[in-house]
């Protein structure tokens, strides 16, 4: 299974602030998270796939900093993220 464009979407309705919304740090967080979900299954198979465990670690950097602007920004914002989707232990 692919990262679909309608998982993408339905990912877009579940985080967005408003109804055209798709660039809020909670969505761009949010879809990170399901590519690095996505991304980290597939390395489990493929482990010699280091194009893509570079992608994936650029991922992880650029989810890492706005996790970091957000908890700067909103924090209440970002205990909820971090809840919903279960990011930190």
């Amino acid at each position: 299974m692919s990262f679909t464009t309608a998982a993408k979407a339905q990912i877009v309705k579940t985080y967005r602030r408003a109804k055209e919304d798709t660039g809020s740090p909670e969505v761009q967080i949010a879809l990170l998270s399901a590519r690095i979900e996505y991304l980290t299954a597939h390395l489990k198979i493929h482990k010699h796939d280091y194009h893509t465990r570079y992608g994936l670690t650029n991922m992880v950097s650029k989810r890492r900093r706005l996790m970091a602007y957000l908890k700067r920004v909103k924090p209440q914002v970002y205990r909820d993220l971090i809840t919903k989707l279960e990011v930190r232990g």
